[in-house]
């Protein structure tokens, strides 16, 4: 089946007459844009493109499909921005997708903002980890996904747009106060899901040690619980502790450590206004955490 994002990357390859220059203009890798040209030869079961020396050059098939793409991604284009301009913001459906931290604080705040600005625009929410709803996003069952990612984590591809919205600091939860990462060389750790446990082995390994992790939970309430319990240490985001602190845990802001908030899209823009609304009022509920 051919893919609008496979015959996007055909075009740009075309119009640019190299894999950099396409790679470029779309903001992606270049092994991207040559998965997406092995992805098209294999759907149309054609060779598309051929090498020439270190360059490439589209066949007379490749030819021929780069034209009818640029075709049919214009008239897609159109009706997209025939159909955003009869519906505008009157009404609309945006399906969001976000982890519990920013699901509880940002997007509360957000939806606010719509409900007086737009109250016919209907927004549908999903409690889902970044990688999943990245996931979500590329198959087109969501609109919007709020991620994060730590700073020095690669920047995903693969067609995702994103808008960096502001940054959520790292604090070390433990049962004394001033505490350290130090502090917990050969303690058990309490770990989160995939991206979260990358994010604690990353910080804790620029104090020089691994964490041990012992215990996995990816509920803030439970995590702070555990650590209250003498189950182990823990790190979380602001705004995990923003949506819920105990009075028996202690938090230590961990200096240089932060997470990047995104606001995600995938496709080509602009973005239908309904959208475009979405991901402005995150934008505007995104503040500095502060400690809690």
């Amino acid at each position: 089946m051919l893919s609008l994002v496979h015959l996007n990357v055909l075009a740009a390859v075309a119009r640019n007459g190299s894999v950099t220059e396409a790679a470029r203009e779309l903001h992606y890798s270049q092994p991207s844009v040559s998965h997406h040209l092995a992805r098209l030869e294999a759907a149309t079961g054609v060779k598309l493109v051929q090498r020439i020396g270190r360059g490439i050059r589209l066949t007379p098939e490749g030819v021929l499909l780069a034209n009818r793409a640029a075709e049919i991604l214009g008239r897609v284009d159109a009706a997209t921005n025939e159909l955003a301009a009869q519906v505008g913001l009157q009404a609309g459906r945006v399906r969001l997708a976000a982890n519990a931290s920013t699901l509880s604080t940002l997007v509360p705040k957000a939806t606010t903002t719509l409900a007086q600005a737009h109250p016919g625009l209907e927004l549908s929410l999903i409690d889902q980890h970044p990688v999943e709803a990245l996931q979500m996003l590329r198959h087109g069952e969501i609109d919007v996904a709020l991620v994060f990612r730590h700073a020095d984590a690669p920047v995903e591809d693969e067609g995702f747009r994103l808008v960096h919205i502001g940054d959520d600091p790292i604090y070390l939860i433990s049962q004394r106060p001033d505490d350290t990462l130090a502090n917990h060389r050969h303690s058990a750790w309490i770990g989160g899901c995939d991206r979260c446990q990358q994010e604690l082995v990353t910080v804790c390994r620029r104090e020089g040690f691994t964490p041990r992790i012992a215990s996995l939970s990816d509920d803030m309430v439970v995590v702070q619980a555990l650590v209250a319990a003498g189950f182990g240490v823990a790190t979380l985001p602001g705004l995990a502790l923003q949506a819920h602190r105990r009075p028996d845990v202690h938090v230590t802001e961990l200096s240089g450590a932060h997470r990047q908030i995104y606001v995600a899209t995938y496709g080509d823009p602009p973005d239908p206004p309904a959208v475009a609304a979405v991901l402005a009022a995150l934008a505007e509920a995104t503040t500095p955490t502060t400690s809690a």
